[in-house]
């Protein structure tokens, strides 16, 4: 890899685009078994080697309750790094390009959704889990409401931003 990779921002991204970086299988993130519904990212970043769009990390502003005030975060999802050039540093830098634009959209907190194998790379990018028991529920459709079978991480974008205690209620589809 001689090439300088840079993760930019991204006109769009389809479907195609998921594709071409995951495959094209019936469940590219292993998350069909928690049998939910997800919303669209809003902005997305990319890295493209050799023309290829290779790497994504997308995002969007969420209302959430946290113990029973209600606030923002920045949602982060749909993070896929294409399986050929996993372990060079992809996932840090398209997450850390959206980590950067984050931080200008206002909230204090991002927050993601992940199987417990990436609770790892997570911490290593700096992303803190709730933890294995965390209380935490998002709407479906339906105005169902259902707890989060997967693990839940946050990070702070601001300096000194403390995520509080207590139960979490995402107040829209899970990203």
């Amino acid at each position: 890899m001689n090439e300088k990779l840079t993760a930019t921002r991204l006109d769009t991204y389809t479907r195609a685009d998921q594709a071409g970086i995951l495959g094209d299988g019936p469940d590219p993130f292993g998350v069909d078994d928690a049998g939910l519904t997800w919303r669209s990212k809003d902005v997305h970043f990319g890295v493209r080697l050799d023309g290829r769009l290779v790497a994504h990390t997308g995002l969007l502003r969420m209302p959430v309750r946290v113990d029973g005030r209600e606030a923002e975060v920045v949602g982060v999802g749909g993070v896929a790094v294409a399986p050929e050039v996993r372990g060079r540093g992809l996932a840090r830098l398209v997450v850390g390009a959206a980590l950067v634009h984050a931080r200008t959209l206002g909230p204090e907190h991002a927050l993601l959704f992940c199987r417990a194998p990436l609770t790892g790379l997570y911490g290593r990018l700096g992303w803190r889990e709730l933890g294995e028991d965390a209380d935490v529920h998002v709407e479906q459709p339906g105005e169902r409401v259902v707890r989060m079978p997967l693990r839940t991480m946050v990070t702070p974008l601001r300096e000194g931003a403390s995520w509080p205690a207590g139960p979490v209620r995402l107040l829209s589809l899970p990203m």
